[in-house]
């Protein structure tokens, strides 16, 4: 795709369902009794291939666009896939269905694609082998494919060395089925809808403040789940609205569960007109319609306990963060460098090359704002929200921008270009 300035962008749009509450749908409701039936679920590549492990593991799942229904068979009725279970570039299926399969009666392996194969495992291997797992990554170097041989669980407390919701979410599902309790305790509360929806499923759990804990159950029972927009989707519209001149944007329905919605701090914090109407919370994700306005903006520092709650928005905050006055300072974030690529390093080789004053630091960045940008050759590394995240740049540059590899962006937004025209 290529993109060139724009002066104005107006009108409003709903983004596609939140991925990860998307994901945990299918694996919730697989391992419940009975029919869940999800409305919203977003159909990227990433959730698909959640419906395709499970229906590979025996779960019937009828899935169009109005809604999916997943036919639950409970906790101990999975099969075995003939097959290797292949998670493509989901990270989130990847770890939290190793959780799930690290109890049941059977061998599974999972691999996935060239990106997933470079993404850290030993994360859920080690505290899953502390509760009596029997999984192994196959070349040895601690990424998929992984071997998983089911065994009897035991619950644990694990103190994990980074805040994130897929290691906590592998340990709380491998805990359903371990015997005693099992506890998770992160450094930071990281994005809590594995525990909202286990609440809702019925499961028998507790959080206090940064420890969640789960006791095993008997059963889960099945629920109606309305996923609401996803705000890491929200995130390119809500920066292009900040920054593109005389542009007035509103994003309905947008979830901002209070663990997701950093990105709102930080706008708000930066000077951005940030307005949130018809706030709504009747299934525990709160939802609202967000309105932003072309702001002047200022730099900020990102850091501690906000990574987490805005750790996949931070590509689009460092294109937000070159067009304030100031220096935007990121730091704490050095998972951005295990991600689908290395973002740091992919962020600032882009922002360079757009003319951008950036630097790279160990575990962050320091953006230097308030310089033109001009239009490049992009490469997205086949990273879908550095794609979507340049797009936005390019529109407020001098000149054409063009991105390499932009198809990966139907991992968790497929109708991204043609929304984004839309406010033309």
């Amino acid at each position: 795709m290529r993109f060139t300035k724009r002066t104005a962008l107006h009108g409003e749009l709903t983004v596609p369902g939140d991925k990860s509450i998307s994901h945990r749908t299918i694996m919730l409701g697989a391992i419940a009794e009975g029919t869940t039936e999800v409305r919203g679920f977003l159909q990227g590549a990433d959730c698909l291939s959640s419906i395709a492990c499970f229906r590979q593991l025996g779960i019937e799942i009828e899935n169009t666009p109005e809604l999916v229904r997943i036919h639950g068979k409970g906790l101990h009725h999975l099969q075995p896939s003939k097959q290797i279970l292949d998670a493509g570039n989901s990270g989130t299926t990847t770890r939290l269905i190793s959780g799930i399969l690290a109890a049941q009666p059977f061998t599974s392996r999972i691999t996935g694609d060239a990106s997933i194969q470079r993404r850290p495992m030993n994360r859920i291997i080690t505290p899953l082998r502390q509760m009596g797992a029997d999984i192994t990554s196959e070349a040895g170097n601690g990424c998929v494919p992984l071997r998983i041989q089911g065994r009897p669980l035991t619950g644990i407390h694990y103190t994990s060395p980074v805040a994130s919701a897929q290691v906590k979410s592998a340990i709380l599902l491998a805990g359903l089925y371990a015997e005693g309790s099992t506890s998770v305790t992160e450094p930071y509360l990281s994005r809590n809808h594995t525990e909202l929806m286990l609440k809702a499923f019925g499961a028998r759990l507790h959080v206090d403040d940064t420890t969640s804990t789960i006791y095993p159950d008997q059963h889960l029972t099945a629920q109606a789940i309305s996923v609401p927009g996803d705000i890491s989707s929200a995130a390119y519209f809500l920066a292009a609205g900040l920054i593109t001149p005389n542009s007035s944007i509103t994003i309905k329905h947008v979830g901002i569960n209070p663990t997701r919605d950093g990105i709102l701090e930080v706008c708000q914090a930066m000077g951005g007109t940030v307005i949130l109407e018809h706030i709504q919370d009747t299934t525990g994700e709160p939802t609202a319609d967000i309105t932003v306005q072309s702001s002047s903006l200022k730099g900020t520092v990102i850091e501690g306990a906000l990574i987490p709650k805005l750790i996949d928005e931070l590509p689009i905050l460092a294109v937000l963060a070159c067009f304030a006055e100031g220096t935007t300072v990121i730091r704490d974030a050095q998972e951005l460098k295990v991600k689908e690529s290395n973002r740091i390093d992919v962020m600032v080789e882009n922002l360079k090359a757009m003319g951008a004053d950036v630097e790279g630091t160990k575990d962050g960045m320091i953006i230097h704002g308030g310089k033109p940008l001009h239009g490049a050759c992009i490469d997205s590394h086949l990273d879908h929200r550095i794609a979507m995240s340049f797009a936005i740049a390019g529109l407020n540059a001098d000149g054409e921008t063009k991105i390499k590899g932009d198809e990966c962006i139907a991992i968790s937004y497929p109708g991204f270009y043609q929304d984004l025209q839309m406010l033309y």
